[in-house]
């Protein structure tokens, strides 16, 4: 028989955030009492207006297909938030809506990307950003950052990797997986690099509304026109209205980008689910309120458990300022446990402590784990406790 795959599929690599998630709801369907600390979602329902105006758009008929870069009214919605919001204008032929802010990504490198283009990927990055890449023929370059630069990279290092190959960099802030967010100065540093270089910035967005300790989200796009020229934006409402099942995300740059991009889609796609997108007309049109109470109820969560955590021997932790993630270094604690790799100690303690969490080598960062507190102050306080015994019972001097 002929080989039955593309190559393109063959070196990917499974989400390492999706595979914890199901093997914990598998041991959960089991009988067994697991802690899933995996997801990237919120905990909270999507708000009950958004619900409403989701409910009345199908009793007013609106069920069949729409334009397939988006409706023209969440277009419209959109265009607002980002000028209230971000003080960015833009127009219609300048947005794409899509299925979720992960497929928007994938449309826009299926565009932008030739075979061998590269892009620059900082570490830690969320997992499915070089598989994206390599699916579109690129080659991601990556930039390891440390504990010590907070996860960020610099403008030197951005500078540094650049190569006549480079295509654009990936920025994310605040960032999935570290929670940590870029300040105005280091995202001008790192824009003043892509102008000199004449590289894009992909500028992910996603987790814009939550921010702690008083930090307010500014998006590099902002800086200028010419940065924003340069720049594409996506973002979506997956994360700041807990709407992750409805799959509704955008990017927001330059036309010709945009164009092809909803090309693509309409041979892909055909268009985002309409329901969905009625549903994000009132997610940015209507009241905000619900969008400040999950980012309020996170904080809170953070600040209850990051002593906590950071206190599980072997446990090195930085304080996140947004998403709703931490990232501990545990290379230490797998080892003083009798574990060859973070990886082991992941499984051990999704089998034996009975809380799923998931490995860094996911993220780049192999010594790590990342642990979502987008989950019930009990059970985050209950996860860390089952974690503190493991540890401790095995911790070998």
């Amino acid at each position: 028989m002929r080989e039955l795959l593309a190559n393109r599929v063959k070196t990917l690599t499974p989400s390492a955030t999706l595979a914890i998630t199901a093997k914990a709801k598998e041991l959960k369907a089991n009988g067994i009492d697991v802690i899933g600390l995996g997801a990237g979602e919120p905990d909270f329902n999507t708000p009950k207006n958004i619900l409403d105006a989701a409910a009345e758009s199908m009793y007013q008929g609106h069920t069949k297909y729409t334009p397939a870069g988006g409706l023209p009214a969440l277009k419209k919605a959109i265009i607002d938030k980002l000028a209230r919001d971000n003080k960015l204008n833009y127009k219609p032929n300048e947005i794409l809506v899509g299925i979720g802010a992960k497929h928007v990504l994938y449309t826009l490198f299926q565009v932008i990307l030739n075979e061998g283009d590269e892009v620059i990927i900082p570490i830690p990055y969320w997992v499915s950003y070089p598989e994206q890449v390599k699916l579109a023929g690129g080659v991601p370059v990556y930039v390891e950052s440390t504990s010590e630069q907070n996860f960020k990279i610099t403008a030197d290092q951005l500078r540094d990797a650049v190569t006549p190959k480079t295509k654009a960099v990936i920025i994310n802030s605040p960032s999935n997986p570290s929670g940590m967010v870029y300040s105005r100065e280091e995202l001008v540093a790192l824009a003043e690099v892509a102008v000199e270089k004449d590289i894009l910035i992909v500028s992910d967005e996603i987790y814009e509304k939550l921010l702690y300790n008083g930090l307010e989200h500014f998006s590099v796009a902002s800086i200028s026109e010419e940065v924003k020229a340069r720049t594409i934006l996506i973002n979506g409402v997956a994360k700041s209205h807990s709407m992750t099942g409805w799959r509704i995300g955008y990017a927001a740059g330059n036309a010709e980008i945009i164009e092809s991009m909803t090309d693509l889609a309409s041979h892909s796609t055909s268009n985002p689910t309409t329901t969905s997108q009625y549903a994000t007309i009132e997610a940015y049109n209507g009241s905000q309120d619900s969008v400040e109470e999950m980012r309020v109820a996170f904080e809170s969560r953070l600040e209850t458990i990051y002593p906590k955590l950071n206190a599980i021997p072997g446990f090195n932790v930085i304080k996140p300022q947004g998403a709703f993630y931490l990232l501990p270094d545990v290379s230490e604690a797998a080892r003083k446990t009798g574990y060859t790799s973070v990886d082991e100690f992941v499984t051990a303690l999704l089998t034996e402590a009975n809380v799923a969490v998931v490995p860094g080598s996911g993220f780049g960062l192999p010594s790590t784990i990342r642990l979502s507190y987008a989950t019930s102050l009990e059970n985050l306080e209950e996860a860390v406790r089952r974690m503190d015994n493991f540890v401790k019972s095995k911790w070998q001097d």
